[in-house]
This record gives structure tokens, sequence and C-alpha cells, in this order.
């Protein structure tokens, strides 16, 4: 299972991200997406799990509190071909 948490703070990154999901079960991958022009974080990122692990992370870290943040956990939507999304956005 692929979770999107966002509201990250800006101090997390990859390892402390995986620490913070690790509690619920092994964590196969972890991510904080980076701004490609300043590397710092950009307050979201991925994690990859079981599904069963995946559900008690969401059910225990959606909301909570992280460094003054309250992040957000949940199912993470496959991401659209860029093609795709400029052709329905097409205004003209």
């Amino acid at each position: 299972m692929r979770l999107f948490v966002g509201n990250l703070p800006w101090s997390i990154g990859d390892d402390e991200l995986r620490d913070l999901f690790s509690e619920f079960g092994e964590v196969t991958d972890s991510k904080v997406i980076n701004d490609r022009e300043t590397g710092r974080s950009r307050g979201f990122g991925f994690i990859e799990m079981d599904d069963e692990a995946g559900e008690a992370a969401i059910k225990g870290l959606d909301g909570s509190e992280q460094d003054g943040r309250d992040i957000r956990v949940n199912v993470a939507e496959e991401r659209k071909p860029r093609g795709e999304r400029r052709e329905n956005n097409n205004r003209w």
C-alpha cells in the first residue's frame, strides 16, 4: 500500500518519516519530496508498507501532531501521466 503524507514539518526527512511509520509495521520505502531548485522539503511525502500496516498507520497518524503540525495520512492516488493532465486542462 502506498500512502500520501501531507503537511509534514520541514524538519522531517526520509529516515524520520520511516521511523514515524515503522511502529505500525515494516516500511518498504519512504520518501519526502524536495523542491528541485532549493532542495528543501515541499511538506509532503510517500510511504510504502503492507495493507494491514498501512490501514493501522492511517488510523493512528492521520490528524496527529508532529513538530507542531497536524499531518494528513491517506491512501495515495495514482499519478496521471503529465500529457493527460495538460490535455484535460486545455482552456482553448
